[in-house]
């Protein structure tokens, strides 16, 4: 499996493709939970964005304020929205902990 990629759809109506590529597969550690976060670059577009086109129109009019979508871009991105910063990894994590937690198997009641 080293080395494959595979493709997915993510929000069909904006039309987001992701491409995964496996790196390797190890053992499940028990001592570990998952799901787990190897690695995370930049940072995510907001739901909504009109998918990688609408959100890259939205990029240009954040940086000119006298493009006809500008006010639109501020409203839906924010005035500081910056698509280099580094995700709050912590987020994650926490994110990935109560999915984690909500995923555990739990033990069967006898009846």
């Amino acid at each position: 499996m080293r080395g494959k990629t595979f493709q997915y759809l993510y929000d069909f109506g904006d039309g987001w493709e992701h491409s995964v590529k496996i790196h390797g597969i190890a053992p499940a550690d028990p001592q570990v939970s998952y799901p787990r976060l190897l690695e995370a670059t930049g940072m995510r577009p907001p739901e909504d964005s009109g998918g990688p086109w609408g959100y890259a129109e939205k990029l240009e009019a954040l940086t000119d304020p006298s493009h006809e979508y500008h006010e639109e871009a501020l409203d839906a991105l924010g005035d500081d929205h910056d698509p280099h910063t580094q995700p709050n990894i912590e987020i994650i994590h926490a994110r990935f902990a109560a999915l984690a937690k909500k995923w555990a198997p739990r033990p069967r009641k006898s009846k």
